[in-house]
Protein backbone atom coordinates (compact mmCIF):
# COMPACT_ATOMS: atom_id res chain seq x y z
CA UNK A 1 0.00 0.00 0.00
CA UNK A 2 1.05 3.85 -0.39
CA UNK A 3 1.42 5.92 2.13
CA UNK A 4 -1.80 8.14 0.83
CA UNK A 5 -3.91 4.76 0.53
CA UNK A 6 -2.74 3.71 4.45
CA UNK A 7 -3.40 7.78 5.51
CA UNK A 8 -6.69 7.05 3.82
CA UNK A 9 -7.75 3.84 5.88
CA UNK A 10 -6.74 5.44 8.96
CA UNK A 11 -8.96 8.36 8.44
CA UNK A 12 -11.79 5.99 7.62
CA UNK A 13 -11.25 4.03 10.89
CA UNK A 14 -11.28 7.16 12.96
CA UNK A 15 -14.44 8.46 11.53
CA UNK A 16 -15.98 5.12 12.66
CA UNK A 17 -15.88 7.06 16.93
CA UNK A 18 -18.64 9.37 17.48
CA UNK A 19 -16.69 10.76 20.53
CA UNK A 20 -13.00 11.38 21.27
CA UNK A 21 -12.92 9.04 24.23
CA UNK A 22 -13.45 6.01 21.80
CA UNK A 23 -10.80 7.62 19.38
CA UNK A 24 -8.24 8.10 22.96
CA UNK A 25 -8.81 4.58 23.60
CA UNK A 26 -8.57 3.19 19.94
CA UNK A 27 -4.80 5.02 19.84
CA UNK A 28 -4.02 3.31 23.17
CA UNK A 29 -5.31 -0.19 21.20
CA UNK A 30 -2.72 0.78 18.48
CA UNK A 31 -0.33 1.39 20.57
CA UNK A 32 -0.27 -2.15 21.63
CA UNK A 33 0.70 -3.16 18.53
CA UNK A 34 3.40 -0.76 17.46
CA UNK A 35 6.34 -2.25 16.80
CA UNK A 36 8.81 -2.32 19.47
CA UNK A 37 11.94 -1.06 19.48
CA UNK A 38 14.85 -3.68 20.67
CA UNK A 39 16.11 -2.33 24.05
CA UNK A 40 19.85 -2.01 22.56
CA UNK A 41 17.83 1.57 20.40
CA UNK A 42 16.51 2.86 23.73
CA UNK A 43 19.24 5.65 23.31
CA UNK A 44 19.35 9.30 24.14
CA UNK A 45 20.19 9.30 20.31
CA UNK A 46 16.96 7.96 19.18
CA UNK A 47 14.95 9.98 21.59
CA UNK A 48 12.85 12.48 20.15
CA UNK A 49 13.00 15.74 20.89
CA UNK A 50 10.18 18.12 21.50
CA UNK A 51 8.32 15.34 23.57
CA UNK A 52 6.47 15.86 26.55
CA UNK A 53 6.66 12.06 27.14
CA UNK A 54 9.90 9.57 26.42
CA UNK A 55 9.62 8.41 23.02
CA UNK A 56 12.20 6.35 20.85
CA UNK A 57 12.33 5.68 17.06
CA UNK A 58 15.01 3.55 15.41
CA UNK A 59 14.67 3.22 11.16
CA UNK A 60 16.44 0.73 9.10
CA UNK A 61 16.71 0.50 5.89
CA UNK A 62 15.40 -2.90 4.19
CA UNK A 63 15.07 -3.17 0.23
CA UNK A 64 15.23 0.27 0.22
CA UNK A 65 12.70 0.81 2.66
CA UNK A 66 12.70 2.24 5.86
CA UNK A 67 11.58 -0.32 8.84
CA UNK A 68 10.57 2.01 11.71
CA UNK A 69 10.32 0.82 15.45
CA UNK A 70 9.32 2.62 18.56
CA UNK A 71 8.53 2.79 21.81
CA UNK A 72 6.32 5.23 24.52
CA UNK A 73 6.48 5.82 28.22
CA UNK A 74 3.34 6.82 28.15
CA UNK A 75 0.17 5.56 26.35
CA UNK A 76 -1.74 8.27 24.35
CA UNK A 77 2.23 8.83 23.03
CA UNK A 78 2.63 5.64 22.18
CA UNK A 79 -0.60 5.50 19.69
CA UNK A 80 0.58 8.61 18.09
CA UNK A 81 3.69 7.07 17.10
CA UNK A 82 2.33 3.55 15.94
CA UNK A 83 -0.23 5.83 13.47
CA UNK A 84 2.63 7.22 12.16
CA UNK A 85 4.88 4.51 11.94
CA UNK A 86 2.03 2.46 10.32
CA UNK A 87 1.88 5.61 7.55
CA UNK A 88 5.53 5.54 7.21
CA UNK A 89 7.09 2.40 7.81
CA UNK A 90 7.77 -0.11 4.96
CA UNK A 91 7.83 2.43 2.29
CA UNK A 92 10.85 4.24 0.51
CA UNK A 93 12.27 7.00 2.19
CA UNK A 94 12.00 9.20 -0.70
CA UNK A 95 8.34 8.48 -0.81
CA UNK A 96 8.30 9.96 2.59
CA UNK A 97 10.10 12.73 2.10
CA UNK A 98 7.16 13.71 -0.11
CA UNK A 99 4.42 12.47 1.64
CA UNK A 100 2.24 15.43 3.09
CA UNK A 101 0.13 14.89 7.02
CA UNK A 102 -2.81 16.10 6.38
CA UNK A 103 -4.42 13.45 7.68
CA UNK A 104 -3.54 14.19 11.00
CA UNK A 105 -5.96 17.06 10.80
CA UNK A 106 -8.23 15.19 8.75
CA UNK A 107 -8.82 12.83 11.66
CA UNK A 108 -8.49 15.71 14.30
CA UNK A 109 -5.91 14.79 16.40
CA UNK A 110 -3.89 17.73 16.58
CA UNK A 111 -6.44 19.97 17.77
CA UNK A 112 -7.26 17.07 20.60
CA UNK A 113 -3.98 17.02 21.83
CA UNK A 114 -2.34 19.26 24.48
CA UNK A 115 -0.14 22.12 23.23
CA UNK A 116 2.78 20.04 24.58
CA UNK A 117 1.20 16.52 22.65
CA UNK A 118 0.52 18.35 19.93
CA UNK A 119 4.10 19.84 19.78
CA UNK A 120 5.53 16.50 20.27
CA UNK A 121 3.51 14.98 17.44
CA UNK A 122 5.71 17.71 15.05
CA UNK A 123 8.58 16.62 16.87
CA UNK A 124 8.02 13.19 15.63
CA UNK A 125 6.29 13.57 12.16
CA UNK A 126 9.98 15.64 11.83
CA UNK A 127 12.13 12.99 12.81
CA UNK A 128 10.59 10.59 10.85
CA UNK A 129 11.06 12.41 7.68
CA UNK A 130 14.89 13.38 8.75
CA UNK A 131 15.60 9.70 9.18
CA UNK A 132 14.31 9.32 5.26
CA UNK A 133 16.53 12.05 4.70
CA UNK A 134 19.50 10.53 5.70
CA UNK A 135 18.52 6.98 4.39
CA UNK A 136 17.74 8.96 1.03
CA UNK A 137 21.02 10.24 1.17
CA UNK A 138 22.97 6.54 1.04
CA UNK A 139 21.06 5.63 -1.43
CA UNK A 140 21.85 8.05 -3.95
Amino acid sequence: MTIKEIQEDIIEEFSMFDDWMQRYEYMIELGKSLPLIEEKYKTDDNIIKGCQSKVWVHAELEDDKLVFTADSDAIITKGIIAILIRAFSNQRPNDIIEANTRFIDEIGLKEHLSPTRANGLVSMIKQLKLYAVAYQTQIN
